[in-house]
């Protein structure tokens, strides 16, 4: 059936445009080269959908792929090839280290007591597992301080245990370039990796990889990035990945003094032609936009008033000319009139949060090839 079609069952789409990921990773990989530019596709793709997310990026070259948490490695692994390798970012929770070296993925060692722990279940596996180790260059998130590391270094017992795949660090100011934190943080992770010659390294995250070369080192770990969201002010040229459109359920016009909503927050100044869109924040739309965010139509903004309900809210489109919008037709919340980071600066947060938090009863149309397919809530992707 024609995407079009099946969308009739559901009061929302969400656009994802498989075409313009492959498009954002080839240009991140072309602008680190000659490093190898991975993947992260953690929180289920940023909440896109790693089954269609994950193999798209594997069409188009992607080997290293980056989650936060072991749970994650079976729907990606499915979708990928066995020449592909899986990071899980957050390293292991105690007692998970039989499952993990099971699925042969390779978890990010940040801590003395998960290094103890993969180590001691090499040894009785009787043989070296595959490990990242991250040095905590400054973040104080994740990571060995510099000494442990060192001291890991030293260790003349540490490679018959640990296959060290990669070395690595975060960033926490990278989408600020300007801020000496980066360069601290690169002085601070390449003193540590002085004692380990051999092992890869990697620096960048989405931000990191609009700095300078030095912060390429040889694996990029783009994110949201490759959503098409600017990771910084030196980011250009990315590719906007989703757009979300909701259903107009009903068109009024309400009198002067008339309230609005839960709480009647918002009280009509004059007569208003308002119309009920068919999302809410069950649907991932933030609350705190109710009064303050918009939708848009034919390049016209409508302001969103009184309070964003679980299933809906309401716009005034008095904008609009009276024939141009009916009951059944959709309005847009992202796309080409208002972006992820126009919609998070809106709701005082960040672009990361706005798209992981779209729900899961939109309609889920794809593009890869030109070629649009639909799945509905709770299909298989």
């Amino acid at each position: 059936m024609e995407p079009s079609l099946r969308v009739a069952a559901c009061s929302s789409r969400l656009g994802i445009d498989l075409d313009a990921l492959r498009a954002n990773y080839r240009a991140i990989a072309e602008r680190v080269a000659p490093a190898r530019c991975g993947a992260v596709v953690k929180a289920n793709a940023y909440g896109l959908g790693v089954a269609r997310v994950g193999a798209a990026l594997y069409r188009e070259g992607c080997r290293d792929f980056f989650v936060a948490q072991l749970c994650e490695v079976g729907p990606l692994a499915r979708v990928v090839g066995s020449d592909a390798a899986i990071v899980i970012l957050n390293g292991l929770d105690p007692e998970s280290e039989a499952v993990c070296a099971a699925v042969g993925a390779i978890p990010v060692l940040n801590s003395l007591l998960q290094v103890a722990r993969w180590r001691a279940h090499a040894r009785a596996l009787g043989r070296p597992l595959p490990a990242a180790l991250q040095v905590d260059s400054g973040m104080s998130r994740l990571g060995l301080p510099p000494g442990d590391a060192v001291a890991l270094a030293a260790d003349p017992v540490l490679p018959r245990e640990l296959d060290l795949r990669l070395l690595m660090t975060h960033l926490a100011c990278a989408d600020e370039p300007g801020r000496a934190a980066n360069g601290d943080q690169l002085a601070a992770f390449r003193a540590v990796a002085a004692h380990f010659p051999d092992v890869p390294a990697s620096i960048a995250n989405s931000g990191g990889v609009f700095l300078p070369a030095d912060f390429h080192a040889d694996l990029a770990r783009p994110g949201v990035a490759l959503f098409g969201v600017d990771p910084g002010p030196n980011a250009q040229g990315l590719c906007p990945v989703v757009r979300l459109d909701a259903r107009v359920l009903q068109i009024r016009t309400i009198e002067a003094g008339t309230g609005v909503g839960y709480g009647l927050d918002h009280i009509a100044p004059a007569p208003q032609r308002l119309a009920t869109i068919a999302l809410g924040y069950a649907d991932g739309w933030p609350r705190c936009l109710g009064g303050g965010g918009a939708a848009w139509h034919r390049g016209a903004r409508l302001p969103i008033v009184g309070r964003v309900s679980m299933d809906s809210l309401t716009v005034d489109i008095g904008a609009l000319a009276e024939n141009d919008l009916a009951e059944g037709d959709f309005v847009e919340l992202l796309g080409p009139s208002q972006s992820l980071a126009g919609v998070a600066r809106d709701a005082g947060t960040i672009a990361y949060e706005i798209l992981t938090r779209l729900g899961a009863r939109h309609a889920r149309i794809h593009v890869e090839n030109g070629i649009a397919d639909a799945v509905l809530p709770g299909e298989n992707p």
